[in-house]
């Protein structure tokens, strides 16, 4: 219910871990098989899928290929958690957001 939700955005590291958890447990890969495959430690790849680290966008584009995903696939995904997660306020288009802001 929109009533139950909270008026706080969750941080985009949170919904990316996530998400990168959910496409390897689909794939039934282990943290050490991902790890190795994008070039990190599996102890960095945890953090990242926790919501622990802030990794950079080529670690993104490197566990996202890995996974077999494009940052297409993955940031698609995280956006479809962000709109299920927002606030019960109304929704706008971002280059209305910006001009508010501005």
């Amino acid at each position: 219910m929109a009533e139950d939700r909270d008026d706080t955005e969750p941080l985009w590291r949170d919904l990316l871990g996530r998400q990168l958890r959910r496409a390897r447990r689909e794939r039934g890969a282990t943290l050490t098989e991902i790890s190795r495959r994008a070039g990190i430690s599996p102890q960095y790849l945890s953090e990242i899928e926790r919501g622990v680290k802030e990794p950079s966008s080529e670690m993104i584009a490197a566990v996202a290929g890995a996974l077999g995903l494009t940052l297409l696939d993955l940031t698609s995904a995280v956006t479809g958690d962000l709109y299920v997660a927002a606030p019960a306020r109304e929704l706008r288009p971002v280059s209305m957001a910006l001009a508010l802001v501005a």
